[in-house]
């Protein structure tokens, strides 16, 4: 597929490589996951809560939106988003091809919506999965306060 083609178009996963796969697979969410509860929690403590979930107001459906300061978090599952130089992100070794596109289709999404976002006048956060483990949930924490703070003051 180029990439130029519709970046929307879905594409039939191929049969799970075992049960146990299958019932991995099966088990993934699309909100509330931990990580986004984790973000969540941390906003609340910062101060900052009445955000809005998964809005679909605006590009992307951002995970948390706070559509009074067009402020938006998207919390990033590192395999999901392919990130890259994440020990988390490993690829798949069965039906290669497939994965290798669905992670350049999302990865395209990805910067879609982001551009989308900022045209509209939108900050952007995203937290990666791997920044919510607790070798460095202070320093994304330290981070996530100085984003959410420049995007409310820059108003």
């Amino acid at each position: 597929m180029e990439s130029n083609e519709n970046t929307n178009a879905k594409v039939t996963a191929p049969p799970a490589s075992s049960e146990a796969v299958r019932k991995s697979m099966q088990g993934n969410k699309r909100r509330d996951t931990k990580p986004e509860l984790v973000v969540r929690k941390m906003l609340r403590d910062m101060g900052y809560p009445g955000y809005r979930l998964d809005w679909k107001k605006v590009p992307g459906h951002p995970d948390i939106a706070y559509p009074g300061r067009k402020t938006c978090v998207f919390v990033m599952g590192c395999f999901w988003h392919d990130h890259e130089g994440c020990k988390y992100a490993s690829k798949p070794r069965t039906h290669s091809d497939y994965w290798e596109e669905k992670f350049r289709r999302n990865k395209e999404r990805d910067a879609r919506v982001r551009a989308e976002l900022e045209e509209l006048g939108w900050t952007v956060i995203d937290i990666w999965e791997c920044e919510l483990k607790k070798d460095r949930i202070d320093e994304t924490r330290e981070r996530l306060q100085r984003d959410i703070e420049y995007a409310f003051v820059k108003l």
